[in-house]
């Protein structure tokens, strides 16, 4: 070992490396809180305006600071000229995750004090990345399909002033009130991978717009956030829910991965994959599209019987496939869906970072050679 303190975990698996009052994870239980506050409760009675408050400041609002906190965010909403300019000379090819990337990135440069850190001063630029960020995803979907862009619209809520950006007509209350749920459970989620990547970020005391881009790109990746992508691509292969027990049986006798199963926390089911199960079967039922809700119904029951005893369960991922498509999402924008919730977890930590912060500086364990010769390379 490099030191004879330091010990290794491949991975960081079981290392704790911050400390924080957000979200609570008991993986042997099923248990997800925010602040002391069950996932269901949250889910089943709370907004995602209030949620992200409850982040942020470790504590449910009042009426009247709710209130506030809403107004402040719709009055966020919209696009600046030169910030749709730049959506709007992105390739109609590119992919959706590379653009918000890029656009949340490049906001920076439309902000006279990008480089402030005073806690004060990441509230109000995590607050204007929240707002700003479904109106990338929107504007850039409506412009690769040749579309007029839709300015938003302050009356409605986060769920549904997007749904209304994407689509251009006013949602029903179950599509708003489904994508408002899907907002609250994708929230925060502990030192996963993408929220210690802006945790990382944040500690050098660089700013805040550096430390959500990482976190963007920590979660582009197929083992974090891509995987309700997946879920639908396999969804997709399966013509009908009969065939839905052969399909599984065969990825699984070929050691393919079956995406929205397991996860590296949970050992029993994820709590967030049950409230998504019940809301993705009556958005089916609303939409027509009970079909695929079946499918994934019978591929659960599949893992169930094979894989239940070694504690492989539904994901949040894999109801959430179900509910986006529901909803009208394209394959490409499951995950985008994924960072509009998620940056009120990454912003929280980057908050709780820069109020007691310490640069993250972890040592490696060297397993390579010692006293090694150089070799001219004449002699080689």
């Amino acid at each position: 070992m490099s030191t004879a303190q330091s010990t290794y975990s491949k991975g960081l698996e079981g290392v704790i490396a911050a400390q924080t009052e957000m979200s609570f994870i008991n993986g042997s239980e099923g248990i997800l809180e925010y602040v002391g506050i069950a996932i269901g409760d949250l889910a089943s009675q709370s907004s995602f305006e209030e949620t992200v408050f409850l982040l942020w400041n470790k504590r449910l609002p009042t009426a009247e600071e709710l209130g506030a906190f809403t107004t402040d965010l719709r009055a966020n909403y919209g696009l600046c000229d030169s910030l749709k300019a730049r959506i709007t000379a992105c390739p109609a090819d590119a992919e959706p995750m590379h653009v918000i990337r890029t656009m949340i990135s490049s906001m920076a440069m439309d902000d006279s004090s990008p480089n402030e850190n005073s806690v004060e001063a990441a509230r109000e630029k995590s607050l204007q990345i929240l707002a700003t960020a479904p109106a990338i995803v929107a504007a850039f979907d409506r412009h690769r399909r040749g579309l007029e862009i839709i300015d938003p619209d302050p009356s409605l809520n986060f769920a549904g002033n997007f749904l209304y950006m994407l689509n251009g007509e006013k949602p029903t209350p179950a599509m708003i009130r489904a994508f408002d749920i899907c907002m609250i459970t994708h929230a925060d989620h502990g030192l996963n991978n993408s929220t210690f990547a802006a945790r990382v970020v944040i500690s050098t005391l660089s700013d805040v717009y550096s430390a959500i881009t990482a976190a963007v790109g920590s979660l582009r990746g197929p083992l974090h956030g891509g995987a309700n992508e997946g879920v639908m691509k396999m969804l997709n292969q399966i013509p009908d829910v009969e065939g839905a027990e052969e399909h599984v049986m065969n990825m699984i006798k070929n050691k393919e991965r079956i995406m929205g199963f397991g996860h590296r926390v949970y050992k029993s089911k994820d709590p967030r994959a049950s409230e998504l199960m019940t809301l993705a079967k009556q958005l089916a039922e609303d939409t027509g599209n009970m079909d695929l809700y079946n499918k994934s119904h019978a591929i659960e029951l599949v893992m169930e019987r094979e894989y239940a005893s070694k504690g492989i369960y539904p994901n949040v991922d894999f109801y959430s496939a179900t509910t986006y498509h529901c909803i009208g999402l394209k394959l490409d924008l499951f995950t985008p869906m994924f960072v509009l919730a998620r940056i009120a977890g990454w912003a929280g930590h980057v908050i709780e970072q820069l109020g007691d912060n310490r640069l993250f500086r972890p040592t490696t364990d060297y397993v390579g050679p010692h006293d090694v010769a150089y070799v001219p390379i004449e002699k080689r």
